[in-house]
């Protein structure tokens, strides 16, 4: 029984494996050989679960919009659309600060990382994958309240939340590169600015959509402090 319990969980031991060595070494330690000896497991392991290490790292990929998407699922739903997806931003770049390395493997990035995906559409990093499109859909929940609210004007969800996602991520991404060392608070000057310029841009009263990330702001710290 003991024995079936560690084949049985192998791919899950092989991916907080490589979640580690990315975390601790970046993508240089993620061999066969070094994953197989991180998880305790043979490198045949490796192979007969995954094929090898593009796969796995597919799956590792998939495993961080897991996490993405239970933490989205953590923040609470309320009254103010504008707030919530600012606490969403918010929670996307802390898992991002946790471990860079990860987020560059989620996101097909190369600023720190030495690998690349492979060329294979059916293991490339991208759009496609369900755990990504799982976590995605509570922005594309959070944006059509945004347009139900009557806060702005009507315009297609899914095009709202390419924008919203492809603003946060570039700010996300450049953060992690050390493009804003210049600014005191970059995430309040330059993050927060640009919530607030995208939500005016869509028609919010400026006010009201400074007031909302403030909000949000306060919902996040109290999520963070387990309050």
């Amino acid at each position: 029984m003991a024995r079936r319990a560690r084949v049985d969980d192998a791919p899950e031991r092989l991916v907080q494996a490589a979640v580690g060595l990315l975390a601790e070494q970046g993508p240089s330690a993620l061999k066969v050989r070094t994953v197989a000896s991180a998880s305790g497991l043979s490198t045949m392991v490796v192979y007969s679960h995954f094929g090898g290490i593009p796969e796995l790292m597919s799956a590792v990929a998939d495993h961080g919009f897991k996490e993405l998407g239970r933490a989205f699922a953590q923040v609470p739903v309320t009254d103010d659309p504008v707030a919530d997806l600012f606490v969403m931003a918010l929670t996307s770049r802390r898992l991002a600060r946790e471990n860079p390395h990860l987020y560059d493997l989620m996101f097909g990035l190369s600023t720190r990382a030495t690998y690349r995906p492979v060329s294979d559409t059916n293991l490339r990093l991208s759009g496609r994958s369900p755990a990504f499109r799982d976590a995605y859909a509570h922005v594309v929940a959070a944006c059509e309240r945004l347009m139900d609210s009557g806060r702005v004007q009507r315009r297609e969800t899914e095009v709202v939340a390419a924008q919203l996602w492809s603003f946060v991520h570039g700010y996300v991404t450049l953060e992690l590169a050390d493009h804003f060392v210049e600014f005191d608070d970059a995430v309040a000057q330059v993050l927060r600015t640009m919530g607030v310029n995208f939500a005016v841009g869509l028609g919010d009263e400026r006010g009201r959509a400074e007031a909302s990330h403030e909000a949000g702001t306060r919902l996040y710290d109290s999520i963070v402090q387990g309050g």
